[in-house]
């Protein structure tokens, strides 16, 4: 194969140095390994950026980056993030001014926005075209969001969905099962399933938790655990609920991370001496907080939307930590987890359900859990890691 150009445009895109999201660094990082050249079209303001990037060029980790001037919205609720989306789409245009003819052109955007610039670009250049999905857009807004599909924006956003999907070479997705929405809509398309994954080279430098924090989880307990975005979407009330129906006080429940729903949850169990909360740690400790945990939490909100399938990365983070999981996901066809043999799953937002699971892995003996926990490892280093998914990705091209 001949090394190709290729623009992956997401202006969600970061990298371990700025924050989420993570994907498209280590896709981008396995491609130049294999000799091709990768820019990343971004924007220089996302809330989930912890550092925000400069304006223009940079090379990260042999990645280029092209961060397009927007401008800061505040949070994901902010209506100037509308506004945002179409200045990222109209700077896009301008493209072939300040990047190098592209083979290949990927857009992965959240609203599909984008999608009307890469069109057009791949055209003028004959690039080909990969349009990817890793959130179902407008479908994501209309159903967890409470928006009518008849609303204008939502209209336009339908519009740029229906062209990606009907004029895009190739379409990609990390939702297992997104072939169901695409039949939906009542189109003919097939597509590819590239999962998120993890990155070898990153879990090769995992960085030991501060005493004061690994202080904070007790060593004599049954520890369930759960690290990520404290989020109204992850059904964190779910799983704290379930410790009410856990009559044990050798289970203790340990959440880590922040988000928007972290100070109602942690007045809302104050009392309760069997839960703990810490703070955010860094990306390279998680393996180290994960070494401290017995059973790892994963869950979502039950919403129809997922039966098209969830890729979330920290499910990679937990089967890479070789720990049982209690797996809280209503995801259509058979899961991840259930395929490798590395949990159990349990019905979502059901706090009794969750318990139930979390006393079968309690009640199992040290090595029945160690062998959920190898097969998970094993599962995940078999097909999910991301110099894997990348060669995937080049047989696209």
């Amino acid at each position: 194969m001949t090394n190709k150009n290729i623009w992956i445009i997401n202006e969600y895109a970061g990298s371990p140095y700025h924050g989420m999201e993570f994907r498209h660094y280590y896709l981008g990082k396995e491609l130049v390994k294999s000799g091709h050249k990768v820019t990343i079209i971004s924007s220089s303001y996302s809330h989930l950026f912890k550092h925000l990037p400069k304006q223009g060029r940079e090379n990260i980790d042999g990645v280029n980056y092209l961060w397009l001037k927007t401008f800061n919205y505040g949070n994901s609720h902010d209506k100037r993030r509308v506004l945002k989306w179409f200045l990222f789409t109209f700077k896009c245009f301008f493209l072939p001014f300040m990047l190098k003819k592209p083979n290949v052109i990927i857009v992965s955007p959240m609203a599909p926005f984008p999608i009307l610039p890469a069109w057009i670009l791949s055209k003028i250049y004959r690039a080909k075209l990969i349009y990817e999905v890793k959130d179902i857009w407008p479908l994501s807004i209309i159903e967890l969001g409470g928006h009518s599909p008849a609303h204008p924006l939502i209209r336009l956003m339908s519009w740029c969905e229906r062209l990606a999907l009907t004029k895009s070479d190739t379409i990609v997705s990390n939702l297992q099962n997104y072939g169901e929405h695409i039949k939906d809509l009542g189109l003919k398309r097939d597509f590819e399933w590239i999962s998120n994954g993890v990155d070898i080279d990153e879990l090769s430098q995992i960085e030991p938790l501060p005493k004061e924090i690994q202080m904070q989880v007790p060593n004599d307990k049954f520890i369930v655990g759960y690290t990520g975005t404290i989020g109204v979407a992850n059904a964190l009330d779910s799983f704290l609920e379930a410790s009410k129906y856990i009559d044990s006080d050798e289970i203790v429940f340990v959440v880590v991370g922040c988000g928007q729903e972290k100070e109602r949850l942690m007045k809302l169990y104050k009392n309760s001496k069997n839960i703990i909360f810490i703070d955010s740690i860094a990306k390279k400790q998680v393996q180290s907080m994960l070494g401290l945990f017995d059973v790892c939490y994963i869950g979502l909100q039950k919403e129809k939307l997922f039966k098209y399938g969830v890729s979330p990365n920290k499910l990679f983070d937990y089967m890479f930590a070789e720990k049982p999981i209690v797996y809280a996901i209503d995801s259509g066809k058979s899961n991840i987890v259930q395929i490798a043999n590395c949990g159990i799953s349990v019905e979502a937002e059901n706090p009794q359900a969750i318990a139930d699971g979390i006393m079968t892995l309690y009640k199992m003996s040290d090595d029945e859990r160690a062998k959920m926990g190898q097969n998970g490892k094993e599962y995940v280093m078999e097909h999910f890691r991301y110099d894997k998914l990348a060669k995937a990705y080049e047989k696209l091209f």
